[in-house]
């Protein structure tokens, strides 16, 4: 069963915020309500853009790690937009 999960939001000013769950759609009512990270306070509302899911936490925080690490054009070919 996949319990943990990375997900790209992307903010109204149009960047993209990647973060790790375990429950996407609290974790997205969250930034949505400005109660979620530093970085999308202030930048709502926000739009779930991609999800991914794993087995295993060390594996979701593994693939987190490598999506933050990507270019824009990167992140955009990701979720559809390139």
């Amino acid at each position: 069963m996949s319990d943990h999960h990375v997900y790209v939001i992307e903010c109204a000013d149009g960047t993209l915020y990647t973060g790790y769950t375990t429950d996407v759609e609290r974790r997205v009512a969250e930034h949505d309500a400005g109660e979620g990270a530093k970085y999308t306070r202030g930048r709502t509302p926000v739009t779930l853009r991609y999800v991914e899911s794993f087995d295993s936490r060390s594996a979701a925080m593994s693939r987190e790690h490598a999506i933050k690490s990507l270019s824009r054009t990167e992140k955009e070919a990701l979720i559809g937009d390139g």
